[in-house]
Formats: C-alpha cells, sequence, structure tokens
C-alpha cells in the first residue's frame, strides 16, 4: 500500500491531518489523537473555552 493511499482522520485538539499507522492497525476506528500530547492536551483544551 502506497502512503498517499492510507486513511486520515483530523485531530480533533491541534486540527491537523494524521494517518494510518501499523501500531493502530487494530484500533484505527477508536482513533481520535494525533498523538499523546494531544490526547493529554484535549482535557485543557475542553475546559479553557
Amino acid at each position: 500500500m502506497r502512503k498517499a493511499d492510507l486513511p486520515s482522520k483530523i485531530c480533533p485538539v491541534c486540527q491537523r491531518p494524521f494517518v494510518w499507522r501499523k501500531k493502530w492497525e487494530k484500533n484505527w476506528a477508536e482513533v481520535k489523537y494525533c498523538s499523546k500530547r494531544c490526547s493529554s492536551a484535549r482535557s485543557r483544551h475542553t475546559t479553557a473555552k
């Protein structure tokens, strides 16, 4: 599979696109954040509004 053909999503915290990774193969449907940094920043992001 070519990199251009990989599925992608938009991170709700940083609003940047991120693509499928091998480590997310089994739970791609549950992946919401592009990184651990954005995952931990989600609480600060939602309460800061």
